[in-house]
């Protein structure tokens, strides 16, 4: 059998996510007819049927399922030795730094900051989104996030027990991915969010609460506030970069990264125990 091409792959996947021939070509930019020719070819050539097409609706059979999981990581390997290659050809060159929304646990405005100052300090280009060696930066407990008028909002902590019966967000899951629910439990959720402010709206409006790291704090919205979950797992931050990289200036990043993660996990640490103290001497005289 001949090499399958990535024009090939592109096709399937983006049939075998529409579920349908019409909006995978609109999606495409081509007509729906080769499109149908093109995935009859490519099954052919695979030997094996990869949809099951009825008059009303088309599924993926098991063998789809996998043609679009490696057909997945496939185009994105390509994509990524694109912009790797044309990164590599730029005469000035730069760091690319890739985070999640919220992800940094508070701390990239001073890594950013700090490594400015770095001797092997080049450029950094920052790319927020949706394998290598990796450093643990910061432990983080959870927090559950609530109006300020729940009826938790105004403990010192709780434990899932308390959250039973509460909606939780589900994070938005792209298609044939498992999604991830945070504290989701027996009492079910009340449907996926779109980013961080949605999710902030949504408990604010009594929709939701969502058990989330602790550094979510420093920017709640004045009408939301957080309570420590006992009971739940905490939440470690990661900086992962690539084992086989030797770069001089992801290495001054890399121990940068760590410092400031140092400094803010025992800056933490000493508020916690401050709080408690407050708690305990709040016990005592009441």
């Amino acid at each position: 059998m001949d090499r399958l091409e990535t024009r090939e792959l592109a096709y399937f996947v983006a049939v075998a996510e529409e579920l349908h021939f019409g909006r995978a070509a609109d999606r495409l930019g081509i007509a729906q007819p080769p499109l149908s020719r093109a995935i009859r070819q490519l099954e052919h050539r695979l030997r094996v049927g990869l949809l099951d097409r009825t008059s009303r609706r088309i599924t993926l059979t098991p063998a789809g399922e996998v043609l679009l999981r490696e057909a997945r990581r496939v185009l994105d390997a390509v994509s990524s030795a694109a912009q790797l290659t044309q990164r590599a050809g730029r005469v000035d060159p730069r760091l690319v730094v890739v985070m999640k929304p919220g992800g940094d646990g508070g701390l990239m405005s001073e890594i950013l900051a700090r490594y400015e100052a770095e001797p092997d300090a080049v450029p950094v280009e920052m790319l927020v989104c949706g394998i290598g060696e990796q450093e643990d930066l910061l432990v983080e407990r959870p927090v559950v996030v609530l109006p300020k008028g729940h009826r938790l909002a105004d403990r010192t902590s709780v434990c899932q027990a308390d959250l039973v019966g509460e909606p939780h967000p589900a994070w938005p899951r792209a298609s044939g991915a498992t999604g991830i629910r945070p504290g989701s439990g027996p009492d079910g959720d009340c449907g996926d969010f779109r980013d961080g402010s949605q999710l902030m709206q949504l408990i604010a409006l009594g929709r939701a609460v969502a058990v989330l790291p602790e550094s979510v704090r420093s920017n709640l919205r004045q009408d939301l506030t957080s309570v420590p979950v006992t009971d739940a797992e905490p939440t470690t931050l990661v900086l992962a970069w690539p084992e086989a990289n030797r770069s001089r200036s992801l290495a001054a990043f890399v121990r940068t990264a760590t410092t400031v993660g140092e400094k803010a996990a025992a800056a933490r640490s000493a508020n916690r125990r401050l709080d408690m103290t407050a708690s305990l001497r709040e016990a005592v005289t009441s």
